[in-house]
């Protein structure tokens, strides 16, 4: 009998690369608190997919040369083989670019336009475009974006614009009267004072400045902005309609259960959702919970640093289950985890393959040696059977409280003390000594049966987790895995079962040396490849010019403040440069070559008494120096860092 509707969502990842194993946890987090309770007795829908919308992808697709959409398909796809090669369940894997999605999204905004909620105005703020979030100054952290830590810049343009603060007050009641709606309690305190406490300002919930994105049916200058997209697939992808027509689906399974998210997204899901659904009319989800991050090393994964890891590199490792094992038993409930080559291989042999491998095969082993591979309940009992059935059985209950506040790491650790209490009990009894005595035998077979039945028991208890891992020990003990009804029990191994006669190691030992070195070709393979540069051929000599000609020249240093694509040219970036005297803006003709964003910090040299002219309705008050040839282009830039204004001669 079903003990009802379970509905638990990721966040949708973001089509714009490939996510790394940080992101990965999620995926495999979501999915074994899914697996549990299924195998608890619920109804459980399992709904993630992917976040495909916005001025990032749509500057992707542009600097690979495709369509948007063949952008995000692409992305889409590898999402979704990655998320499949960690055996994840989910029940409906959604793409906002779903033409079922792209229409009720425009139904949901000209429903909060019509009742009121949703009004035309114009947008002036500093914009972080990996984020998508536009910030006041009070609000950046050191200059920069609060949440990313990029660099902002100055944005201004017509858009729409949601009432957050007609709601404000009724969602801080809903959250002091639902403590557990924000998980856990320090995401809570954030979100109360650094947010709704000082008061919300309207928020930003159309963009005019790129098209990849959802039309306002109404106005279609405008597209709608990602987090109103992108939010709302939580109810478009079981069946919402904001006319009213919503599936039966719909009505089965919302209010979520549970949002699971990364704690960098939190004040979208338990500020701007909230608030959608209150103005929508529709019940706030029972709880999110903010996620802390898995880090390398000593800080957060990126490309930049050179140090991000993906998921299907640590499966060519160390397999699937494993990578399962570690995320989800090395990361803290709130305090962000740290993975690295060395821990994984530590736990890998310590864990798995001593206490839980080891157990496994040497009882399955001695099983056959000793019994031909029959199992038989004798009731030869003896004084440490009690403590270790109650410490199997007493398991389930602790595993099962953990879960319930979505301490899985800590779940996972109550199992393995019951392996752990498994591998104690067989050096109390020592199988090999009783072995040597006939008269013994009942009560060795009581031994071997004791363990085969503890080990069948924790094998349904790691099967939400560990799923490859748990079937494989269900076959060598010729058992199916038990549900955790069952599992509170003991005895309920065969009463005369049959183990398998060709035991095999369920994980094998590695050395740190061997995966190292698999990992140097693994990161050397990520470093982008430096193009072969061709000689350039011996150019035409120009007129010779004194020395008083090139002073004639004022040449600078400038630190690039703000780049960024003039809207009326695919050739030309607007650059903000500091001259530590003063600020001007130049534009250059390199957006072939160059992501605006990379830009950002850098130092150029730049010709500062160059006639100003006007490029495609823009000033230019001077010139970006760079060294090209007719197949690239790289621009000039002192080797080490400067005072910006600083003269070059």
């Amino acid at each position: 009998m079903s003990k009802g509707k379970y509905y638990i969502t990721t966040a949708i990842a973001y089509t714009s690369g490939k996510p790394h194993i940080g992101n990965s946890y999620e995926i495999m987090l979501a999915d074994s608190i899914a697996r549990f309770k299924r195998k608890d007795g619920y109804d459980v829908f399992f709904q993630t997919g992917t976040d495909e919308h916005g001025q990032k992808i749509e500057m992707k697709a542009a600097e690979a040369n495709v369509t948007c959409q063949d952008f995000v398909d692409n992305v889409a796809g590898v999402i979704k083989e990655l998320w499949d090669m960690v055996d994840t369940s989910y029940d409906k894997f959604i793409r906002t670019t779903d033409k079922d999605h792209e229409r009720q999204v425009q139904k949901i905004f000209k429903k909060l336009y019509d009742q009121g909620d949703i009004y035309k105005g114009a947008y002036e703020g500093l914009y972080c475009t990996p984020c998508e979030s536009f910030w006041t100054e009070s609000q950046l952290v050191d200059g920069k974006c609060p949440d990313c830590g990029r660099e902002v810049k100055p944005a201004k343009e017509e858009a729409y614009f949601f009432k957050m603060s007609k709601y404000a007050d009724r969602l801080i009641e809903h959250i002091n009267t639902h403590p557990e709606f924000i998980q856990p309690v320090s995401r809570k305190n954030e979100m109360m004072n650094n947010f709704l406490i000082p008061g919300l300002q309207d928020l930003c919930v159309s963009r005019t400045s790129f098209k990849w994105g959802i039309p306002v049916d109404f106005d279609d200058k405008h597209v709608v902005y990602v987090w109103l997209d992108a939010l709302t697939n939580y109810i478009t992808g079981i069946g919402y309609d904001a006319e009213g027509n919503s599936t039966e689906q719909y009505k089965k399974l919302w209010p979520a259960d549970l949002h699971l998210i990364g704690k960098d997204i939190i004040r979208f899901h338990t500020i701007y959702w909230p608030i959608f659904l209150m103005a929508l009319g529709e019940e706030l989800p029972k709880q999110v919970f903010g996620h802390p991050w898995l880090l390398q090393g000593d800080g957060k994964m990126s490309k930049s640093k050179g140090n991000v890891i993906y998921v299907d590199d640590l499966v060519k490792l160390f397999g699937v289950d494993a990578v399962r094992y570690f995320v989800l038993h090395e990361m803290p409930f709130e305090n962000d985890g740290v993975i690295s080559w060395e821990l994984m291989v530590e736990r890998f042999n310590s864990d798995l393959v001593n206490t839980l491998g080891n157990l496994v095969y040497r009882t399955i082993s001695m099983t056959n040696k000793y019994f031909g591979g029959t199992v038989k309940k004798t009731g030869a009992t003896g004084d440490m059977d009690s403590d270790l059935k109650e410490t199997v059985a007493s398991a389930v209950g602790k595993v099962k409280s953990k879960m319930e506040s979505l301490k899985v790491a800590d779940a996972i650790t109550e199992i393995f003390t019951a392996i752990k209490r498994c591998n104690k009990y067989v050096d109390e009894t020592e199988p090999w000594v009783l072995a040597k005595d006939t008269a013994n035998m009942d009560r060795l077979s009581e031994v071997m049966y004791n363990l085969c039945d503890s080990i069948i028991t924790i094998a349904s208890l790691l099967e939400p987790f560990m799923p490859r891992t748990a079937k494989a020990i269900s076959e060598q003990l010729n058992c199916p895995l038990l549900s955790f009804e069952d599992c509170e029990k003991s005895g309920l191994y065969p009463i005369e079962g049959k183990v398998t006669d060709s035991p095999t190691m369920l994980f094998a030992r590695i050395k740190l040396e061997d995966i190292l070195v698999e990992v140097e070709k693994i990161m050397g393979a990520q470093k982008p490849k430096e193009p072969e540069k061709k000689a350039v051929e011996k150019p035409e000599a120009k007129e010779e010019i004194s020395i008083d000609d090139f002073c004639k020249m004022d040449l600078r240093v400038g630190t690039v403040l703000s780049c960024e694509k003039v809207k009326k040219s695919n050739k030309l970036l607007k650059f903000q440069l500091d001259f530590g005297y003063e600020q001007r803006q130049i534009v250059s003709g390199i957006a072939k070559y160059y992501n605006p964003d990379d830009l950002i910090g850098k130092q150029v040299v730049a010709v500062v008494n160059l006639k100003p002219v006007k490029l495609c309705g823009e000033d230019s008050f001077g010139m970006i120096l760079s060294a090209a040839n007719d197949e690239e282009l790289s621009l000039v830039s002192p080797i080490a860092p400067i005072a910006p204004g600083s003269e070059v001669r």
